[in-house]
């Protein structure tokens, strides 16, 4: 008896504005529900371009309570129509504050929840701290096909193994990263896709789960975004993936129920020794 999950993950070039970027992600919402997706992942902050290469007030006027934002209401009215789940991350303000945040889309356009982003990241070209305060819902799962749970973390939550480790302490059972990430102003030799990678699928290996990851592509205002969009499997195994070009979706289905005795079998929760990790809640 299989216990089968379908997921897509998108990858796109997201510098034009708000209404055709979100037509863009919805012509590639509607190809993955096509081929049978059930969780489908657009990259990081897709209304627009990736606005965080520097520090500009006016870009503060972007941003919208969740259920104004045009990036969730958008999704919304694709969940209702195609009944899948859609991980919307988009510009959150709340009273004052400031938030890269995601909406759990369900089914019916229902938003199940938002995770605001843990970790902000601040240096050339990815000056989010101006923008964004951390976020304050702690780490995020939430139900999905069949009952099963999924988790989010947004780009620079996926750099940390304790991001992955708490989802899946929460009980997730596949780990979606939707991503904006390319070229490093201040060191434009280096190519961090490679590394990228390595820590996601890091996360799969030593969890035992599949991970979905969603970037975007293009040229921004000279910054390059370098894609490399991938799924991987419970034991780090890329079964789906893109390079730094290919506008589209990437599919994959997984069979929960062999994920779950697989995880069980290498035994990696089972000797887990909480009583010694204390020193890394410490901030020390």
């Amino acid at each position: 008896m299989t216990d089968k999950i379908t997921v897509s993950a998108l990858q796109l070039a997201l510098g034009g504005g708000v209404e055709e970027n979100i037509a863009n992600v919805t012509e590639l919402v509607r190809e993955a529900a096509g081929k049978g997706a059930e969780v489908v992942l657009p990259p990081e902050l897709f209304e627009g371009p990736y606005f965080c290469r520097e520090e500009d007030e006016a870009l503060f006027a972007g941003a919208r309570p969740t259920a104004d934002h045009p990036s969730v209401r958008a999704m919304q009215a694709l969940a209702e129509e195609l009944s899948i789940w859609i991980p919307t991350s988009f510009f959150e303000a709340d009273g004052p504050h400031h938030y890269n945040s995601l909406a759990w889309i369900a089914p019916g356009g229902r938003i199940a929840g938002v995770y605001r982003k843990s970790h902000i990241p601040d240096g050339p070209g990815y000056e989010e701290k101006f923008y964004f305060r951390p976020g304050n819902t702690g780490f995020k799962v939430w139900k999905g096909p069949g009952e099963r749970h999924m988790g989010v973390g947004i780009c620079w939550d996926q750099w940390y193994p304790e991001t992955a480790r708490a989802m899946m302490l929460l009980g997730a059972e596949i780990l979606f990263y939707p991503t904006a990430i390319g070229s490093e102003p201040h060191d434009p030799t280096l190519d961090t896709s490679r590394m990228w990678r390595r820590a996601m699928i890091g996360h799969a290996v030593s969890n035992v789960v599949p991970v979905v990851a969603a970037n975007r592509i293009g040229e921004e205002c000279g910054q390059h975004f370098y894609g490399h969009s991938f799924i991987c499997d419970e034991r780090g195994d890329i079964v789906e993936e893109f390079g730094a070009t290919e506008t589209g979706v990437l599919t994959a289905s997984f069979d929960i129920a062999r994920v779950r005795q697989h995880r069980a079998a290498f035994g990696f929760f089972r000797d887990r020794r909480p009583e010694l990790y204390g020193r890394l809640a410490q901030d020390l």
